[in-house]
């Protein structure tokens, strides 16, 4: 079996790195007291959500987040960074899938939620500071 190389000529990690795992909840205390009682997680609020949105670190390039749950959407998502959002979703179209549109996380980066052709839900991920949302 081939063993793969995750760097590229720079010595970077190359895209696809799972960076972010997402978990719904009907009651986020409680998954939080789970979680938190299970690994040791602590959980931070994220101020810019919408919604309920927690946050934790797993290491110095992945984290997680409890999220309040839309109705009765259960299931884990986990987020594949790409160097471009709308080439990676682009190719995922073409592949088969399904890909949302890019949407940002202001000072952060890009995601976009895709299905694969199995109808299997992740996202994907692009770093970018800059990122902020559009004005219209």
């Amino acid at each position: 079996m081939r063993s793969l190389d995750r760097r590229n000529d720079e010595g970077r990690d190359m895209a696809g790195q799972m960076v972010h795992l997402e978990i719904p909840a009907g009651d986020t205390a409680k998954a939080r007291e789970f979680w938190g009682s299970l690994f040791g997680w602590e959980w931070q609020s994220y101020e810019g959500s919408p919604s309920e949105y927690h946050m934790t670190r797993f290491s110095d390039t992945t984290g997680g987040a409890i999220y309040e749950a839309d109705g009765s959407k259960r299931g884990a998502r986990v987020y594949f960074d790409v160097d471009d959002i709308n080439a990676g979703a682009g190719r995922v179209k073409e592949l088969g899938g399904e890909a949302g549109d890019a949407m940002p996380v202001p000072a952060m980066g890009w995601f976009a939620i895709c299905k694969d052709t199995e109808g299997n839900e992740f996202g994907l991920w692009q770093n970018d500071e800059t990122a902020a949302i559009p004005t219209a």
